[in-house]
């Protein structure tokens, strides 16, 4: 049986906040009856080895049951890493003030890649300021938001 990405996300998302995640991206790739499925979790106090192990066992567990994808697939779990994708609205207001690379489905304006600090949203629209310029897009416009790593920035000790 196939399975959309939305409805593994819906599947898997209440038992990953069950476990104190939150469920910050999903991938899907299945290739010659071989599957990927790439499971990111996130929270406030970062993501260990141990986290990504528990959860991949809850997950297991789940696929097992449900048995989503036809044949044979590997899971992996782990964090969104420092270039992470912002795919929900609450990325959005969680990361105002980052430094994003914007890829648009379709050119708007002569560009398709924007670079520049995010502003929030309102709604489904994206603002980001690039170049002195406060540009808006729609969330269905966007192919990927990514964070811009800070490597100048020290990481807080824990």
């Amino acid at each position: 049986m196939a399975i959309s990405r939305q409805a593994l996300e819906q599947m898997l998302e209440p038992a990953i906040e069950a476990l104190g995640f939150e469920l910050a991206d999903l991938e899907v790739h299945v290739s010659k009856g071989r599957g990927l499925l790439r499971v990111f979790i996130d929270s406030e106090n970062g993501i260990t080895v141990h986290d990504c192990e528990m959860v991949s066992r809850q997950v297991s567990s789940l696929l097992d049951v449900a048995d989503p994808m036809a044949g044979r697939y590997t899971l992996e779990v782990s964090s969104p890493g420092l270039d992470r994708r912002l795919t929900k609205p609450t990325h959005f207001d969680r990361f105002a003030g980052a430094e994003v690379q914007i890829r648009l489905r379709r050119l708007v304006n002569g560009r398709r890649r924007i670079r520049g600090t995010l502003r929030g949203r309102s709604g489904e629209v994206v603002s980001v300021e690039s170049e002195g310029a406060v540009l808006e897009y729609s969330r269905s416009d966007i192919e990927t938001v990514r964070l811009v790593p800070d490597l100048k920035t020290p990481a807080k000790a824990s």
